[in-house]
């Protein structure tokens, strides 16, 4: 049997890379554990957040469907930040476990390029350090030009919950047995790694009157620029706010080393994400804290879960019922699911090219959380970004790379391959140093030309992305050919540039009418101009760096003066280009230096 890709596992990196495969015209096979438990949400029941929603309005722009799927599936949808500047927006939707992953199935199983079959990949075929197939459970052979992994936290996982390991995947799954023994065996790094979730309490044992609602937002919002909202203001379901107590952190101090993360355990564990923490990390790390937040958020309209957000825990089940009744409103609270950690093999993600190819076997491509990162849009944007990459290798293309002051997905897979993960990493606006650039408004802007390029965007979506730039333009010139007197003489241009004006108060002036999103655009580049030309000067300063290649050839040993710090770490990134020198770790501007004087010296560049 052989297919021109097989994607491994069926998350949401492994949906995604599917749908980009197929979508470009290549018979695809997905293989995964359970075909049931396609697309779920093992943890967190929301979609987006900050930074994150950017990255799943990326993904749409690309040609991705996340953002699609979460449109047609949330219970509620808010903007973040909308009191703050544009830079840090961000859509978060709280998503239905039931509706999101049958959804997300549905469009798979009908894709005519897409076969599914259940079982497990436990190790690959290699010929001439080229991948040309996988070995499933069964030792049947399925051969491909192409693969991707995208294996979640499958790949050895153990269930962790007090003193107790248990060899299992999420929410009680198969794991995958072999797999990672077999990269560590063709030369892979294999990284240990944890993560957790929290409990799932039964909503009519909770008392919501001791906590504060949290509904959605009263103005409709899409992740998609191709849909229409699908959902009314007042139908969306609400959110609660709630607190921990003093007494549920003398709880958890009493029984730390009940803990899975704090000795329980006898035995080193995998290291936990730094910016999603357990309870217990935050009680041990922030003792200064009186209480921490806690979100009571609905799972599904078709039952009665709900998720317990910054309340993960390995406390063994008693622990974390006195802990759980400590909380206000949740004094006779029941649980439905109790919280557990779990732990799970990852590669070295600096084992990968920026095409998220690995350097190690030629048409080996890896996305989601196999590469280290943490989260479902994280995982999804690169299992878009594989399936991309992995297709227009096939069809004796270039890749797709996304520069940092291009996307989000830009800055995530550059960090990755980079700077390599010691924790489970997650996106923040922290990280994108062009993030003026990198707004939630204008992603389709950015980069749904790309799209259209490799295909994934048909002409009509492309076309409404021209006639959207070109009203914009519209806009822009005309307000500059406005003046008002108040009382002196000044260009409506000028006028919205002030900070208590809004561009509704000029929008009955222009020669047509504009739709809200291309005012909303216009009224942006106006008022923040000069912050986004300075943003735009010191991206094209990188960008000279990144257009200076490094030959692949190039022995930094040979390579006089260089810092030794320096010279291991160019040896293990070995960085295409000095953009991607320069922020690798323990490399600095005379590292640089000393190695461009060499290039033009031994390589006449």
């Amino acid at each position: 049997m052989k297919y021109e890709v097989i994607v491994v596992g069926g998350g949401h990196a492994g949906c995604e890379a599917c749908f980009a495969c197929a979508n470009k015209g290549h018979k695809t096979l997905l293989v995964t554990g359970s075909i049931d438990k396609i697309a779920m949400m093992p943890c967190n029941p929301h979609i987006g957040g900050s930074a994150k929603g950017i990255v799943v309005r990326e993904i749409d722009a690309l040609g991705g469907y996340m953002g699609k799927v979460a449109d047609k599936t949330h219970l509620q949808m808010k903007m973040l930040n909308f009191s703050k500047g544009p830079a840090v927006r961000s859509l978060r939707a709280q998503g239905d476990k039931i509706t999101y992953p049958k959804e997300m199935q549905r469009l798979l199983k009908e894709h005519e390029n897409i076969d599914i079959i259940e079982d497990m990949v436990e190790d690959l075929i290699i010929e001439n350090n080229k991948i040309i197939g996988v070995i499933l459970s069964t030792g049947k052979q399925i051969f491909a030009d192409a693969v991707i992994l995208t294996t979640g936290t499958y790949m050895k996982a153990d269930i962790l919950v007090g003193s107790t390991r248990t060899r299992k995947g999420p929410s009680n799954t198969r794991p995958s047995l072999y797999l990672s023994e077999n990269l560590e065996k063709l030369g892979f790094k294999i990284l240990r790694l944890k993560t957790g979730t929290p409990p799932r309490i039964q909503r009519d044992t909770i008392d919501f009157s001791k906590t504060k609602e949290e509904p959605g937002d009263s103005k409709l919002y899409t992740f998609s620029y191709d849909l229409d909202p699908m959902y009314k203001v007042e139908e969306q379901m609400p959110c609660y706010l709630t607190y921990t107590t003093e007494k549920t952190h003398e709880i958890i101090r009493n029984n730390l080393n009940k803990s899975s993360m704090y000795g329980a355990i006898d035995e080193k564990l995998g290291t936990g994400p730094r910016y999603c923490p357990s309870i217990e990390d935050k009680v041990v790390r922030f003792a200064d804290k009186e209480r921490h937040q806690l979100f009571l958020e609905p799972e599904s309209k078709y039952f009665d879960d709900i998720y317990v957000q910054g309340f993960s825990t390995s406390m063994p089940y008693d622990v974390q019922e006195e802990m759980v009744h400590s909380l206000p409103g949740l004094e006779n609270a029941k649980i439905l699911r109790y919280a557990y950690a779990i732990e799970y093999d990852a590669i070295d993600s600096k084992d990968l090219y920026p095409s998220l190819e690995t350097k190690i076997i030629e048409n080996l491509y890896t996305a989601g959380q196999i590469n280290g990162t943490s989260g479902y849009e994280e995982a999804a944007c690169q299992g878009l970004m594989a399936g991309i990459n992995a297709a227009l290798k096939l069809e004796g293309k270039d890749p797709l790379i996304l520069k940092r002051d291009e996307a989000y997905i830009g800055v995530l897979i550059d960090d990755l391959v980079t700077k390599g993960v010691r924790d489970p990493y997650r996106l923040l606006t922290s990280r994108a140093e062009y993030r003026l650039l990198l707004r939630s408004d204008n992603a389709d802007l950015r980069l749904r030309k790309y799209g259209h390029e490799v295909g994934l965007i048909d002409e009509n979506r492309y076309n409404k992305l021209i006639e959207k730039e070109n009203n914009i333009k519209e806009i822009l010139d005309n307000l500059k050919e406005i003046y008002l007197k108040i009382p002196n003489k000044i260009s409506a241009y000028d006028y919205v540039k002030r900070t208590e004006v809004s561009i509704d108060e000029v929008k009955d002036m222009l020669s047509k009418e504009y739709n809200e999103l291309e005012l909303e655009q216009a009224e942006i580049q106006i008022k923040y101009e000069g912050y986004i030309k300075k943003a735009i000067k010191e991206a094209e300063k990188m960008r000279k760096l990144e257009n200076k290649k490094i030959p692949k050839d190039i022995n930094y040993d040979k390579v006089p003066n260089l810092a030794s710090e320096a010279r291991i770490k160019l040896k293990e990134v070995q960085p295409d280009n000095f953009g991607q020198a320069i922020r690798i770790s323990g490399v600095n501007p005379s590292d640089i230096s000393i190695l461009s004087v060499y290039m033009k010296r031994y390589f006449n560049e």
